[in-house]
């Protein structure tokens, strides 16, 4: 078994590192079990090295990079809005829209997140009710964690369990691979007022899904805490399986800093 742990500073530097530790000659399948990546500034990254990353995946007729972590967190959508209820309902009203392009059929992260397909029928906005909570710990008694099991849905919720955000559906996610490789969203309130998130992916591809994945969770994260009226703290990423896959040949110069740009 092959598995790793990185803690870097910021998205970039995290990435790379993790890429690295799963492209060794001592690993053929580049694979990895129980990855954990760390980023303690989750909202920053090099800007160049990601135009770089994004002109490699272009050429290999992937989106761009924003597109993938804007289906974690919407800022564009997220500036023009003045809160989070204005945006999960501007989100749902969009939702059916979005649902129609490739790729989206069976909906994105951040439609799970405000509209989560309860048992009862009646999705769920778990946006609102984690940042409600985490601002109501922020100001009483500032309970770190609480007791988060992910059996029942988010209607069952209860103030006792947790500030989570829960995205694989139980009975409605049955297949093998694809959507949602994202399975939940946890967060933690420190007693300095930071908030951190751990997410657990089933399965993550570095080269496909990855760096678009750590912006998009970076960006909900700092979004929750401002909402909440807290600090951004760090994110953790963990994923049961992980791959390097795309083209290695013309992705190591970026990982070892031999790219021109990357430079």
């Amino acid at each position: 078994m092959h598995t790793f742990t990185v803690a870097e500073r910021d998205v970039t530097q995290a990435w790379v590192a993790a890429c690295n530790k799963l492209d060794r000659k001592d690993n053929p399948d580049r694979t990895g079990l129980h990855t954990v990546v760390r980023i303690a500034d989750p909202t920053s990254d090099d800007q160049v090295f990601r135009a770089e990353l994004d002109r490699l995946r272009t050429a290999h007729g992937l989106e761009p990079l924003e597109t993938v972590a804007s289906t974690l967190f919407p800022a564009a959508l997220a500036a023009r809005c003045a809160g989070p209820g204005e945006l999960a309902e501007r989100y749902r009203r969009m939702y059916p829209v979005l649902k129609r392009y490739p790729g989206n059929r069976r909906g994105t992260y951040f439609g799970r997140l405000v509209s989560y397909p309860a048992a009862s029928k009646v999705s769920v906005d778990q946006l609102g009710t984690v940042i409600d909570r985490l601002r109501s710990q922020a100001a009483g008694t500032k309970m770190a964690a609480a007791y988060e099991i992910d059996i029942a849905d988010a209607a069952d919720e209860t103030e006792e369990t947790g500030s989570e955000l829960l995205v694989h559906a139980a009975g409605k996610d049955n297949s093998y691979r694809g959507f949602p490789c994202l399975s939940h969203i946890s967060f933690q309130l420190d007693r300095g007022g930071r908030v951190h998130a751990a997410a657990l992916y089933r399965s993550h591809y570095m080269f496909e899904r990855a760096y678009g994945n750590y912006l998009g969770l970076g960006r909900l994260l700092a979004y929750i805490a401002e909402q909440a009226e807290l600090a951004c703290g760090t994110l953790t990423v963990v994923a049961g399986h992980a791959r390097l896959d795309g083209p290695l040949t013309q992705l190591r110069p970026l990982l070892t800093g031999t790219s021109r740009l990357a430079a």
